[in-house]
C-alpha cells in the first residue's frame, strides 16, 4: 500500500484505511503460520488471544514463563485471528468461524478437531508463572482437571470452576465445543460466562487442583485489594505496592479482573513476568 495522500482523505478514512492494512497483514501471516502441525504426544501448552485485550506479548510472556518452568518438553500453541509479533516458536491455531466474541470463543480449546495430539494444559493469558508447572501435568494422569474460582477466597464452600488453568486430552470433552457449536445463541443468553456454561456442562466430572497452587495475586496473596480512585474498569492498578510473594507450593498467580499483570508493580510480579 503506497503512502497515504492525507489531503484527500477523511480522519476516519484514513482511519479504517490503516485498519483494513494491518488486517490484510494478520491475514497473509495468518496463512502462512497456519498449518497442519506433525503429530506429538508431547505435553502441549494451549492460549487464547482474541480482539484487541492482550497483545502478541502476553503471549510471548507466557511462552517464555512456561519455558522457565516446565521440565517437560512441551509444544507451545496459540489459538488467534492475528499471530502478528508472535514468537515463531509458537503454533498457530486459526479461530474458529463462528459468530461469537470475547470468552465465548474459549470453548473451541475442547474441539477434537484442534490439530494437536496428546494432553492439553490451557492457560488464561493474564497469569503469571511463578514455579513448576510440572505438577499440573503430574495430578491424576489423563483426567479431566481445573481450578476452583476465586470466590473461594471469600466463600470456602464455593465449588464452582473458573476457567483460567484447565488440563484436559485431546477431545476429551469435544462434547463441550460440540454443542456450543450448534447452541451457541441459547447458551451465550442463559449463562454469564464460559465458566459458567461449562460447570453446567462437566459438573461433578473434573478433578479440582489443590487451590494453593493457583491463587489469585489480589485476593489471596496481597493483603490490600483497594484501587487507586479515579481509573476505568479495564485499566486500575493496586493503590499501592507491596513487596509480597507467592508461597513455594504456588506456580500460578491470577489476574482475574483488575489489575492486569502489566498494570502491577508489585516487584514480584515484575520479576516473575517476563
Amino acid at each position: 500500500m503506497a503512502k497515504i495522500d492525507k489531503s484527500l482523505y477523511s480522519k476516519e478514512e484514513i482511519k479504517a484505511m490503516k485498519a483494513a492494512k494491518r488486517e490484510r497483514k494478520a491475514a497473509k501471516l495468518l496463512k502462512n503460520t497456519a498449518k497442519t502441525f506433525p503429530a506429538s504426544k508431547d505435553k502441549n501448552i494451549l492460549v487464547l488471544k482474541h480482539g484487541q485485550k492482550y497483545s502478541a506479548d502476553y503471549v510471548n510472556k507466557m511462552y517464555n514463563m512456561v519455558t522457565a518452568n516446565l521440565e517437560y518438553d512441551f509444544n507451545f500453541y496459540c489459538i488467534t485471528e492475528d499471530p502478528v509479533n508472535l514468537n515463531p516458536k509458537i503454533n498457530v491455531i486459526p479461530l474458529p468461524t463462528v459468530a461469537v466474541t470475547g470468552w465465548w470463543y474459549k470453548p473451541y480449546i475442547f474441539s477434537a478437531e484442534l490439530p494437536i495430539e496428546g494432553t492439553i494444559l490451557y492457560l488464561d493469558l493474564d497469569l503469571v508463572v511463578t514455579n513448576s508447572l510440572s505438577r499440573l501435568f503430574d495430578f491424576y494422569p489423563g483426567e479431566y482437571c481445573i481450578i476452583r474460582d476465586f470466590t473461594r477466597s471469600m466463600r470456602p464452600n464455593w465449588e464452582k470452576y473458573n476457567s483460567s488453568v484447565i488440563r484436559f486430552e485431546k477431545g476429551q470433552l469435544d462434547n463441550v465445543w460440540q454443542r456450543f457449536k450448534k447452541e451457541h445463541l441459547l447458551i451465550m443468553r442463559k449463562f454469564y460466562g464460559d465458566q459458567d456454561y461449562l460447570w453446567e456442562a462437566t459438573q461433578g466430572k473434573a478433578k479440582i487442583f489443590p487451590d494453593a497452587w493457583v491463587r489469585s495475586w489480589k485476593w489471596e496473596v496481597r493483603k490490600d485489594k483497594r484501587f487507586k480512585p479515579g481509573q476505568p474498569r479495564g485499566q486500575r492498578e493496586l493503590q499501592d505496592i507491596e513487596h509480597v510473594q507467592a508461597p513455594d507450593d504456588c506456580c500460578i498467580v491470577a489476574f482475574h479482573g483488575d489489575p492486569n499483570p502489566h498494570n502491577c508493580h508489585d516487584p514480584y510480579i515484575v520479576e516473575k513476568w517476563i
